[in-house]
This record gives C-alpha cells, structure tokens and sequence, in this order.
C-alpha cells in the first residue's frame, strides 16, 4: 500500500504484501485511510477481481469508484431518480450492476462508469432486491427480493433465464467457479447446479436451527468453506461439500432495515463480520475462537469486503474505512527493512 502508516518506504511495503496473515497481523490491523464525504450510510460495495477497483453504493444515492493502490476516488455517479443500494462490479472494471432503492422501481440496471450510460435494465422483480451475486466466468448473475423469488439472469438479455420460489427473505451467491451457487432463506442453504438449476437443489444444508431472516451467503475463494449471516446476529461457518456447520459466531442481532455482512480472508483461515452494534470482530475458521475486534461508535452493522489478495479489509458505515496491518505493533516486524 502507498498510503499507510509505515515509513519504510518501498521495501517494506513489497514485504507488508507478502506478509502471510496470521493472528498477530489481524490484531494490529487499523484503519490506514477513511473517507468521511458521505452524506447517508454506505449500503454495499464491492471489488474487481482482477482490478485494483472499489466501488460503492450509498444511502447518498452515490456509485464511487475508488482506485485502492492510490486510494483515491475516480468518480462518483449520482442515481437520483433510482436511488441505489446493492451493487456488483461486472467482469469489466468500469461496468457495474446495481439495484434501486426508490420503492417504486424494482429493476436491475447495468451501468456502464466510464460514460455513466445504462447499457440494460433487467425487469422482472416487484419488491425490493436484497441479494445480487454475479458469476465470474460467464455473463450470469443471481438475485434475490423481498418478492421471495430468486431470478437468474444474462447480462445480454432484459428477461430472466430462470425463477426460483423461496419462502423468505434470500440470500444468493455464485462459487467462485461459476459451477454451483447458494441460496439461503428459512434456515437452510440449498445448492444449485449452475447449468441444471430447474432440478432443483443438489443438497440442502441446515444451519443449526437458526431460523432468522438469511442476510448473506457467500463462499470462501477455494470454494470449501461457506458462511451464513442471519438477523439474529448470527455468522454460521460450513463446510460446502458435506454441508457440515464447522463453527457459529455470535453478534449483536440487526434490524429489518440492516444487513449483517461477513467476509473470509483470502486464503480463508479468518473470518470478518460487522455487528448490529457497528462494532467489528475476527476469528478464526480452525479454531472457531474470537480473535480480534474493533468497537465502534455506530450503531448499525457495516458491510464488510476482504480485499482480494491483500492484508486489508474495507469497512463502509457512515464512512468508507480501509483497514491495514500496523507494523510498528508487531514486535517481529519493528526494524525490519
């Protein structure tokens, strides 16, 4: 990073990034830069895999995309008249989807950032979308509503390719090989053949009798692990072959209106989570024990991203947060060049 608090200049910044992540490194970690220009809550985010790209939505009514080797802000697209609450960066670094928030409008819309066009609408939900994940490797993506239906779309056509009934809130999510994607409402995750999703689900896993409102379903980059958020505050961890619950952590419950977000490290040994109290906490997978936590003087849960390949995560509240390594806490590290 070009931007933290160490002063050693280039080499101990290639050093910092090659850093193997372990418990030590994860309790120093501090927020290295903020930004504080938002007028309304951050409601999602999310970054390009092979980007060094960051973009967010905002209760503002704001797209930012934001260059993380730089940390500086690119651009910021205003959608007034939609209003914008999930967003989804597209296989393309400067193309976006992102659902509305104006309560009359339900459409998905595919923005293009560079020119701040609509390249296409996706029309079929009639309530508010509340899960969005999009596949890797082809141009498919799923999303879920308040309209308990979960539609499964391609980015080149206006009409869904696929609807899936639920009973409840969903929370949706493609594996990262585009092969297999998670639906989750009622207390349970069912598993999906990408290609043969009308049979319905492969496997259904149980998540220990939580039977709270799902939030969000995601799965760890090496595909073996699986997390669960609930609205009783609840991050369950999964094995997502065998289905089996490794481990539960428990935060302070969320409000209808919020969204409990939790994230794996990139190589999956850690788990992130906000908290329905603002604060945030770390554990880890293998030994399902706390690790670090962070409090805070918000009051509602802040989503929550992992940077891809780095030693940082993101947090964005009422401000976007990126969170890094403190050497200088770390004995081992102190001195080094």
């Amino acid at each position: 990073m070009a931007w933290g608090n160490s002063a050693g200049g280039q080499s101990e910044r290639e050093e910092k990034v090659s850093l193997e992540l372990n418990e030590e490194i994860l309790q120093s970690m501090e927020v290295g830069m903020a930004f504080r220009d938002y007028s309304g809550r951050i409601s999602s985010m999310d970054f390009h895999k092979q980007s060094n790209y960051l973009v967010t939505a905002s209760d503002d009514e704001s797209i930012r995309l934001y260059d993380v080797a730089t940390a500086t802000c690119l651009k910021t697209i205003n959608s007034k008249k939609y209003g914008v609450e999930l967003v989804c960066f597209t296989s393309h670094p400067t193309t976006v989807i992102y659902s509305s928030k104006n309560g009359w409008d339900e459409s998905l819309r595919l923005l293009s950032l560079h020119d701040n066009k609509y390249l296409r609408y996706f029309k079929g939900h009639h309530d508010r979308v509340v899960s969005l994940s999009l596949c890797l490797w082809n141009e498919c993506f799923i999303s879920g509503s308040l309209d308990r239906t979960v539609l499964l779309w391609d980015q080149r056509a206006e009409k869904c390719q696929g609807l899936i009934r639920v009973q409840g809130r969903p929370a949706t999510a493609y594996d990262d090989q585009g092969l297999v994607f998670a639906v989750a409402f009622g207390g349970y995750i069912r598993m999906f053949d990408a290609r043969k999703y009308e049979r319905g689900p492969f496997e259904i896993f149980a998540t220990g009798g939580d039977m709270s409102d799902a939030n969000v379903v995601k799965f760890s980059n090496d595909g073996r692990l699986m997390l669960l958020t609930t609205m009783d505050g609840h991050i369950h961890v999964l094995d997502s072959f065998r289905g089996t619950l490794l481990s539960t952590y428990n935060v302070k419950p969320v409000s209808r209106e919020s969204t409990l977000e939790a994230s794996f490290s990139p190589e999956g040994m850690f788990v992130v989570s906000g908290s329905g109290d603002g604060s945030v906490y770390a554990w880890s997978v293998r030994s399902g024990k706390e690790v670090a936590s962070w409090l805070s003087t918000e009051s509602d849960p802040p989503v929550i991203k992992w940077a891809p390949g780095n030693l940082m995560f993101v947090t964005g509240s009422s401000e976007l947060s990126f969170w890094i390594p403190d050497l200088s806490k770390l004995p081992a590290y102190v001195g080094r060049k």
